[in-house]
């Protein structure tokens, strides 16, 4: 009996312990349930205040930005507006005129809780992209009111790429604020007015007349559903190119109008029923330019579309940018000027076509461009300055031959090559120059001035085609991969304009090779601007560049030179002409091409442009270009290089000081350098400081050889020979430039021979074949 009280005291604390434990149990439920509803608390209020931090950064939204389209506008070099894309091509229909059958079309299929929407936004919608938002990767998706499609369309970038948590906060606040200021109506008659419906074509109204040549209030069900679907896709559903998907996306529109109760199933059935082609207005697939500017720019703008895509993959009719370009104006005035008229060069007839680049050689700008002549108003017409499916002829020679021979193989000015009958190996095939002769040993200077073929295949070769395709692609061309391992593309292959003039560039700068682009500057709807420009990158070493340059300015000077039509007086230039003649098979298909070239080329520059010019028959086949129709580039380029250079400054080219001048006697093998230069005896030549090689010094003008060799390091660099740093063969400094003699090379250095790189005669080794000879 005495132990009942102790059981009794123990049973009650063992019933207090379970009860505290109990309600231990339900405590920390309870503070479970706190700490969610705290984060959850959290959470709000830091979305809250993230949301209020994005917002006040959004921009600015107003009645004239709600109702314009969202065409861009392209501005030149000088700020000067250019053109204008898109505007040309919207007829804005007011909320009254709006048929309410296209209303309801538009709310059915975009956002069928418009009107229920007090603040533009839909949080149904809302949770529902959240989800897919988290199930799925890429940018944020969905949710979007008419509303705020409106405000996109408005103020923002419709990339996918750019749908980020600040830009939809952005749109959302923005979105509220127009559902604030404008009704219902008013927010759809903007929306139906802004959108983009292909072509060029802003707004359903502008459509309807563009795909049915009929007002909006005309328009049968089918045709209304088939507009209020359009502008989610313009092009995909483009019923002329797409029929099937524009069908689907009509049907789910009208099936839209069914579940709303907008029409009967038996005017829903009717409409499906209809074949998408019905009533429809066929256009012309060429667009037409509006203005005489359209037409002047009309290359130019071309390739700023596709830059500007390629940059922000944005639609430049739709995306309502501030392009600012590279463009010079005055000079795109006076090129189209040039090219389509008869007032500074006569053109055979208006079947002659050419491409034409202009770049600026220090940053890779690209300040004007033609792609063709006499187009009429085609917009967006062909572009043949880019397009690189013909030869470039000789101007090949300096970027694949001699440029690679200077860079890699230390090779001189005037380097000892053999000008003879050769053929490419392992055919029967034989390489020609334009003149169908011969001259035996050369210096490199003679080939690339007279522009001789078959030392420019033996450099080549001598050099290694691999080596040369790499110095190419250093000035941003690759070659087809057929050409790639052929040895005729020394004397020609498939290049632009545009590539050709920015790899001249190169040699126009001292060695650095800037990729072209016409847009420096981009501004976006939502205030954001972005800047365009190329670091430039080394693609030859500045020695070769200056020798290539040397070389190039006899071109338009010396006798022999085929490039003296493009002579500008006083001007320090220089450049390359290029020419491709027809095959034998071409010629014996139709034989009044004989004597006939396929194909003219000039590329030339000074230090502040460089222009690059093609000419040729699209139809080459049935007629090429005779007599004075070959100088055409070169014309080309001097009425436009005239222009252009004047009020720029007129600098020669500064020679580095791994380059040494030397007088060299002409036709000596190996060179012998004369102490002072001596008209009709000395050729003034350049060579790579520190390469090895010999150059024979003389004691006399008598040129008795000396058994002293000197390297071309020689320490004796205060020697007259070694001339100053600017070079004197341009034509503003005619009277010391120096003679090319080829005769006389040819006569007195065939009989000698020497082991030194800069003065050996080149040979051809084995290498690929091919039929084609380029000339010029």
């Amino acid at each position: 009996m005495a132990n009942k009280p102790n059981e009794s005291r123990m049973a009650a604390k063992k019933h207090k312990q379970h009860k505290q434990g109990g309600n231990g149990g339900g405590s920390l439920f309870w503070r479970i349930c706190r700490w969610i509803l705290g984060i959850i608390g959290v959470a709000i209020v830091a979305g809250v205040l993230l949301f209020a931090w994005y917002a006040k950064d959004a921009p600015q939204i107003n009645e004239a930005t709600l109702r314009s389209d969202g065409s861009s506008v392209l501005y030149d070099q000088n700020n000067n507006k250019i053109t204008t894309l898109g505007t040309e091509n919207r007829d804005y229909t007011p909320a009254q005129k709006i048929p309410q059958r296209l209303k309801d079309a538009v709310v059915a299929i975009e956002d069928r809780r418009f009107y229920n929407e007090p603040f533009g936004i839909d949080p149904l919608r809302i949770v529902s992209a959240a989800v897919s938002n988290l199930t799925h990767r890429g940018g944020l998706q969905g949710g979007s009111t008419l509303t705020q499609q409106l405000v996109k369309l408005s103020v923002f970038s419709t990339k996918t790429s750019d749908q980020t948590l600040k830009r939809k906060a952005q749109e959302a606040w923005l979105a509220m604020k127009v559902e604030q200021r404008f009704s219902k109506e008013q927010i759809l008659e903007f929306y139906i007015n802004k959108v983009y419906m292909n072509y060029g074509q802003y707004g359903m109204g502008t459509a309807a007349n563009y795909y049915y040549g009929k007002s909006l209030n005309q328009l049968s069900i089918a045709q209304t559903a088939f507009i209020a679907g359009l502008a989610q896709a313009p092009v995909g559903y483009d019923p002329f190119e797409h029929p099937t998907a524009a069908t689907t996306r009509r049907n789910e529109v009208i099936n839209a109008m069914l579940r709303a109760k907008k029409i009967s199933s038996t005017q829903a059935s009717a409409a499906t029923a209809t074949p998408i082609s019905s009533g429809l207005v066929k256009h012309s697939s060429v667009a037409k330019n509006q203005s005489d500017t359209d037409k002047i720019v009309d290359s130019y703008v071309t390739e700023v579309i596709s830059e500007v895509k390629k940059q922000t993959g944005l639609n430049p009719y739709t995306a309502g940018l501030r392009i600012y370009t590279n463009l010079d104006m005055s000079a795109q005035r006076r090129l189209y000027s040039i090219v389509n008229s008869n007032e500074y060069l006569a053109f055979p007839d208006n079947k002659l076509q050419t491409a034409v680049t202009m770049t600026n050689p220090n940053n890779g700008r690209v300040l004007a461009q033609i792609g063709g002549r006499k187009t009429g108003d085609v917009k967006l017409a062909y572009n043949r300055a880019v397009a690189n499916t013909r030869s470039n002829g000789s101007t090949m020679k300096p970027m694949l031959d001699y440029g690679p021979a200077i860079e890699y193989d230390n090779d001189s000015t005037y380097t000892q090559i053999d000008d003879s009958p050769y053929k490419y190996p392992g055919t029967d095939t034989s390489v020609y120059d334009w003149d169908n002769q011969y001259q035996g040993v050369i210096s490199m200077r003679q080939a690339l001035v007279g522009s001789r073929n078959i030392p420019a295949i033996k450099t080549l070769d001598s050099v290694g085609i691999s080596k040369g395709m790499d110095f190419l692609k250093g000035l941003g061309i690759t070659l087809p991969q057929s050409q790639q391992t052929a040895i005729s593309s020394a004397i020609g292959g498939s290049v632009s304009t545009l590539q050709e003039a920015a790899a001249y560039g190169a040699f126009a700068n001292g060695g650095t090779y800037y990729k072209p682009q016409y847009v420096r500057k981009i501004r976006t709807q939502d205030g954001v601007t972005t800047s365009y420009s190329s670091s430039g990158s080394r693609a030859m070493k500045s020695s070769t560049a200056y020798m290539l340059t040397d070389m190039m300015k006899g071109v338009l000077t010396d006798n022999g030179g085929t490039g003296l039509h493009a002579q500008v007086p006083g001007l320090y230039e220089a450049g390359k002409t290029g020419s491709v003649n027809y095959s034998d098979e071409e010629i014996a298909n139709n034989p009044a091409l004989r004597g006939l070239d396929k194909d003219s080329w000039f590329t030339g520059y000074t230090r502040n442009r460089v222009i690059s010019v093609w000419a040729g028959y699209d139809k080459s086949q049935e007629a090429g270009l005779g007599g004075t129709a070959q100088t055409i580039p070169q014309l080309i380029y001097k009425n436009l290089m005239s222009y252009v250079a004047d009020g720029l400054p007129n600098r020669d080219w500064t020679k580095p000081s791994t380059v040494v001048a030397r007088n060299i006697l002409i036709g000596s093998n190996p060179p012998e350098a004369l102490s002072e230069a001596v008209s009709g005896k000395t050729t003034r030549e350049l060579f790579v400081r520190g390469a090895s090689g010999h150059v024979i010094t003389s004691n006399n003008d008598a040129a008795v050889s000396s058994s002293s060799s000197v390297l071309y390091s020689d320490s004796s660099s205060s020697s007259s020979a070694d001339e100053s740093t600017s070079s004197s063969s341009s034509s503003a400094a005619a009277s010391s430039s120096s003679s090319s003699a080829p005769a006389a090379a040819a006569s007195s250095s065939a009989a000698q021979s020497s082991s030194s790189a800069q003065s050996s005669v080149r040979e051809p080794a084995a290498s690929s074949s091919s039929a084609a000879n380029q000339q010029q």
